[in-house]
């Protein structure tokens, strides 16, 4: 039987961009994993941080396996590329910093070992992603295992895969399981599923059937299934899989977007990238747990997970929670030939590795693929990885983001199956308006084409505020209003297949120097250590969620001038009534946005309610304006390097 083993405590750090001597071995910083060398510097600004080799040291006492038995050494994610060796001995690299990999290091262990992982971030034209919004951190990032099997097993040299490729499907309201084996050595299969409380609900061997399946429904009933495959021999259970599954249907119409389980489904929901404050990607359980838990709360159905493979406990998260997903590789921004390879082996592994997902309904090719000048390699090459999506997983679409100035005629437009345009009007560029626009001339000139939105926001501080907020000043007040016209743009148009709004979390760009902290991009609704919600949080929450609240905007605030000022309240409910210093002012009856004009004292206890919902703030009258609440040097503000 399978077992395996965690290592990631007690290794050794290097920073040294050459290789390393036997002494050099052991005088290394101590550190457990996961972890990065950019946890610092590649979110300061600057874009200086360091890009280049480390190494990764561990000592290990030989594993108890049997004769017969293999040992794997597996990495679920390494930035950039990885270069292993066993007692000085070359064991394998990997290119690509997102995906599992493992090597079968048998031959290599003796009784005790050294393991070196020569980790490198730098700069090439062989290797995605080189030029993004996004930091590249490097480091071993994610679990480092010692897997120990039997010599008949799954494979586990299957571009990173479980070695069993899962397919499901419904059929006069019963669920269908087919499973393909990839197997090393010889054996049987023996398949069983069991139901949410545990109770075995079909067995077999490669197909199986589910009479009156319960239904993955998304956020209302994500139900998931357990699946048990065996590898047996003589009785003898040499190797097995466990993973969840789960049963639905999904189709796109050009007019009418989205439908899950043949029902109208309209996906609204984030982006998300990984990362947080002084620990880059090296992030842990709890970290993921925090964010599905706050992408929940704002009531989202719909994650893209973008630009890269994310790590496997959050799709789990994502099949448990019930989010539909847009998952994809880090093909971004500058197509490199050189590194066509790479890209086919990275959507390989994504494929294989998630396959068994219900959760993930496209893989998506590329993003902002023509912000960089490039021939017909290009055009040619996105056909390639659209047919090789398609021959891998005949069940899902495949998805392209759009870069704003691309065309809507531009032909990479008609390779994939859906096409989504990250649209910035009202930020990077006037007229939050035109958004509505471009997306409405697309879907005019190509009424039979799937179209929707894969990233539009706006950079938003919550310690910068205006009563009279202007695209760029980068104030809470200028992000929410932003939104504001976003989301009444969005819910006028039926057509899009899904939006996607940049970005669930602030990240870090090292690149970035705007709103007063280089090295971070703000569009997010909540703070990079995810301590903050802005009040476009609260927007969002207000539309899509149906847990009960009242949020006062704009309560970091605090110092206003003039005789009056607006209150703003975003809330699900359909009546608000405020209070000011105690004293009722107004009841207003609406939907979503409500607005009240008070007379200002030199104190203002504002408290609003609705039911038995409340939230208070405190708000004071100054003579002058409070300058901390301005950006300073706005004219040196500067996006990524693009």
């Amino acid at each position: 039987m399978r077992k395996v083993i965690n290592i990631n405590n007690d290794w050794k750090f290097i920073k040294q961009d050459v290789g390393i001597s036997a002494a050099e071995k052991t005088a290394g910083k101590n550190i457990n994993l996961p972890h990065t060398w950019n946890g610092k510097d590649g979110q300061d600004g600057g874009n200086d941080y360091y890009r280049g080799v480390c190494w990764y040291v561990r000592e290990l006492d030989k594993p108890d396996f049997k004769n017969g038995e293999l040992a794997y050494i597996e990495f679920k994610g390494v930035n950039s590329s990885a270069e292993v060796y066993v007692n000085d001995e070359y064991v394998g690299r990997h290119d690509g910093g997102y995906s599992t990999f493992r090597f079968n290091i048998t031959n290599f262990i003796k009784d005790k070992n050294v393991i070196a992982v020569a980790v490198d971030n730098k700069k090439t034209n062989k290797v995605y992603p080189q030029k993004a919004d996004f930091t590249f951190y490097g480091g071993i990032y994610r679990d480092v295992n010692i897997i120990i099997v039997s010599k008949n097993h799954f494979d586990l040299d299957f571009f990173g895969s479980c070695g069993v490729k899962i397919d499901t499907s419904i059929q006069d309201n019963n669920g269908l399981v087919h499973i393909t084996p990839y197997i090393i050595g010889q054996g049987q299969i023996a398949t069983t599923i069991y139901d949410a409380q545990g109770k075995e609900v079909a067995s077999g061997a490669d197909k199986l059937e589910i009479k009156n399946v319960r239904l993955w429904n998304g956020v209302k009933d994500p139900y998931l299934y357990t699946i048990k495959v065996q590898l047996t021999n003589n009785g003898v259970i040499d190797d097995e899989i466990v993973k969840n599954i789960g049963f639905r249907t999904f189709h796109f119409d050009p007019n009418q977007g989205f439908f899950l389980n043949g029902e109208k489904y309209p996906l609204r929901g984030v982006c998300r990238h990984q990362d947080r404050p002084n620990i880059g990607n090296a992030i842990l359980k709890e970290h993921h747990d925090e964010d599905m838990e706050l992408i929940s709360e704002v009531g989202a159905n719909t994650v893209r997970l973008a630009h890269y493979q994310h790590d496997d406990y959050f799709y789990d998260l994502c099949d448990k929670y019930g989010m539909v997903v847009w998952a994809e590789i880090p093909y971004i921004s500058k197509h490199m030939s050189e590194a066509n390879d790479n890209a086919i082996q990275q959507m390989k592994e994504l494929i294989y590795q998630h396959y068994h997902r219900p959760s993930i309904v496209c893989w998506g090719l590329s993003n902002e693929i023509t912000i960089s000048p490039a021939g017909k390699d290009r055009y040619d090459f996105h056909i390639k990885l659209n047919d090789l999506c398609h021959e891998i997983d005949k069940t899902r679409k495949t998805a392209i983001a759009c870069y704003m100035p691309c065309r809507i005629s531009n032909k990479l437009n008609r390779i994939p199956d859906l096409v989504s345009y990250n649209l910035y009007f009202g930020w990077y560029l006037p007229w939050t308006s035109l958004a509505g626009w471009k997306l409405d001339a697309y879907h005019r000139k190509y009424p039979n084409e799937i179209i929707g939105l894969a990233e539009y926001g706006a950079e938003g501080m919550p310690n910068l505020h205006s009563k009279r907020p202007l695209r760029g000043d980068n104030t809470e007040e200028y992000q929410a209003i932003y939104h504001e016209k976003m989301i009444d743009i969005i819910n006028k148009r039926d057509y899009l297949w899904a939006t996607h709004i940049w970005n669930m979390f602030d990240f870090g760009s090292d690149g970035r120097n705007q709103g007063g902290e280089p090295g971070m991009n703000h569009k997010g609704l909540v703070t990079f250590d995810r301590k903050t919600k802005k009040d476009s949080f609260y927007l969002y929450k207000a539309y899509w969620s149906d847990e009960p609240f009242v949020h006062i905007c704009s309560k970091r605030f605090v110092n206003r001038t003039g005789k009056k000022t607006k209150i703003k309240v975003y809330t699900n409910q359909d009546q608000v009534s405020l209070y000011h210093n105690d004293k009722l002012i107004a009841t207003q009856k609406g939907r979503y946005i409500f607005e009240f004009i008070i007379d200002m004292e030199e104190i203002n206890n504002i408290k609003v309610t609705s039911g038995n919902l409340t939230d208070s703030c405190i708000i004071k009258r100054v003579k002058k304006k409070d300058r901390s609440y301005i950006l300073r040097n706005a004219g040196k503000n500067k996006s990524w390097e693009k």
